[in-house]
């Protein structure tokens, strides 16, 4: 394929803040797994605000690059794209936070693990795709990374159907299912963002491929 590192011309300082972009997003849901997992009704979001400022700091730094380094039009909407994308990932992440810290007494933590877990791999997934990037990677390579990210969203799809047969089978407090609903909402926009992520990444490859 076409190097994409040539075609973004200044590239190196763009592949590195995308990068950086997807190492923050992969943080903000690490933190969030162990906030959820040693919180004991003891909850900070501290670490979800900083993965989010970080995020935000690499996308207005890019958007300042952008104005500085020639690109076409095109190649300007795929970094754009990718970086509005990634932001979005902590940004959700500390929006479920901000929930689980007003409603955590009506749940219990362990019940989002399976979710939770996914989440993780999915964010996995997203840092190595963007890694790719910059190493002029196969179409195929690429596709590949993709259609495991498919998968886990299938994976994530199935654990919400489950949640929902709980949460509306009457044998819950209505309270307690409202707040269950929410967070499980939530946390399936966290791999959805993800996804989109992914997305992005195999459509600037399949272009330049």
């Amino acid at each position: 394929m076409i190097s994409l590192a040539k075609l973004f011309g200044k590239s190196d300082r763009f592949f590195e803040l995308l990068a950086a972009s997807a190492k923050s997003a992969h943080q903000s849901i690490e933190a969030l797994a162990r906030l959820l997992k040693e919180s004991n009704g003891n909850v900070t979001l501290a670490e979800l605000a900083v993965a989010r400022r970080n995020e935000k700091k690499n996308a207005e730094t890019i958007s300042e690059e952008l104005v500085k380094v020639f690109v076409t039009a095109l190649e300007r909407e795929d970094i754009e794209a990718l970086s509005r994308a990634l932001y979005r990932i902590p940004k959700t992440v500390e929006k479920f936070g901000e929930r689980y810290e007003i409603m955590h007494h009506l749940v219990v933590s362990e019940d989002f693990a399976p979710q939770m877990a996914i989440a993780q791999e999915a964010s996995l997934v997203v840092v190595r795709m963007v890694d790719m990037l910059g190493k002029s990677p196969k179409l195929e390579d690429i596709k590949a990374e993709n259609d495991k990210m498919q998968e886990l969203e299938g994976r994530a799809d199935q654990l919400v159907l489950g949640y929902l047969k709980e949460i509306y089978s009457g044998r819950l407090e209505p309270i307690k299912a409202m707040a269950m609903r929410d967070l499980y909402d939530l946390l399936e926009k966290v791999i959805d963002r993800c996804r989109d992520a992914g997305n992005v990444v195999t459509q600037i490859v399949l272009k330049n491929s």
